[in-house]
């Protein structure tokens, strides 16, 4: 019996992006219902070589369903989340709504896949932070490998983080530059069109930001709360793919050499890393690609056992939907659900 699925957030860039994946995946649904607010009802969205029109999330019937697909803000998702978990459908959120709940297993398959069996207490599994998704993915192995005690992030997102309004603004500022006439931040606190803004989220009082903060949280909840994990979040001018630079300090000696191997052997990760031949990825690069990319791993001499590497992927796909495709891939894997 394949499965019966309900997208909420249809017509938003990550909601488009899971029913893509969904359909390059052959994910083995029987059914896919978009669904969105009521003003959009009846708005067509593609799936494969169907169109989807969106139906009324406040008129549908979970029950019906399977698998509930949410991308649509934390404030809709803690309304919803746990009404429809009660109808029976397992939610797998793209929102910081329920990431740090003791309750929710918060998941990237190739990580903690395991975790998923932890989602009958509230019929809910949180998909992470974009930016932590792709630095857990590079973590991981290393952290197997040799035991990580320290790292430091910085990090270079792109503007699709934002969502359609964060684009809007980076491509209407750039265009207005070049005649003049660029229009006032609306989206960002900052002009983002050939600048970086190094703040992401809302400041808190240790100075730190929310987007900063989710990072470490995330990390200690999805690998190991003994990590020391400190950040610094940055929205640059790109429009997809979200890079970071991440320094680690480990309990054990390990050579670049080591880490290459440890992070090829690992699913979901590529190493392009040859600065002879100039080999290294950007976000151009990653742009609709499933995988995790590392480059420029060298030995950080300033610590007993450090290396420093560059990571970038796809925050559209790694970063969101397709992680969240990925948790119900496990689900199923885990005879959760029946294909």
């Amino acid at each position: 019996m394949a499965i019966k699925v309900a997208i909420v957030g249809a017509t938003g860039n990550v909601g488009r992006e899971l029913l893509n994946i969904m359909e390059e995946r052959d994910f083995p649904a029987a059914e896919v219902h978009a669904l969105a607010s009521r003003r959009s009802k009846g708005r067509e969205v593609s799936y494969g070589d169907k169109t989807l029109k969106c139906e009324v999330l406040d008129d549908f019937d979970f029950s019906k369903v399977d698998v509930v697909l949410m991308s649509a803000g934390g404030t809709l998702s803690k309304e919803w989340a746990e009404k429809i978990g009660k109808q029976g459908a397992i939610v797998i959120d793209n929102s910081s709504a329920w990431r740090m709940d003791p309750d929710v297993p918060l998941v990237v398959p190739e990580v903690n896949g395991e975790d998923v069996l932890g989602y009958d207490k509230k019929m809910i599994i949180a998909n992470p932070n974009c930016s932590t998704a792709q630095l857990v993915m590079a973590l991981k192995p290393l952290h197997d490998a040799a035991k990580i005690k320290r790292v430091v992030v910085s990090t270079y997102q792109s503007v699709s983080g934002s969502g359609k309004s964060g684009m809007d603004e980076l491509w209407n500022q750039t265009k207005g530059i070049f005649v003049n006439d660029a229009p006032e931040p609306e989206e960002y606190p900052r002009q983002i069109a050939f600048n970086v803004i190094p703040m992401i989220g809302s400041f808190r009082e240790d100075g730190f930001t929310d987007e900063e903060a989710k990072m470490w949280n995330e990390t200690h909840k999805m690998i190991d709360p003994d990590i020391k994990v400190t950040v610094t979040c940055v929205r640059v001018p790109v429009f997809v793919g979200h890079s970071e630079s991440v320094n680690i300090e480990f309990e054990e000696a390990i050579t670049p050499e080591q880490a290459r191997e440890a992070l090829r052997n690992f699913d979901g990760v590529q190493v392009i890393d040859n600065p002879e031949e100039d080999q290294y990825i950007t976000p151009v690069e990653s742009k609709g690609e499933w995988d995790t990319f590392v480059s420029r791993i060298r030995v950080d001499n300033t610590v007993e056992h450090g290396l420093s590497l560059w990571v970038v992927a796809d925050n559209l796909r790694k970063g969101a939907a397709l992680n969240t495709v990925q948790i119900a891939e496990e689900l199923i894997k885990r005879g959760v659900l029946s294909a």
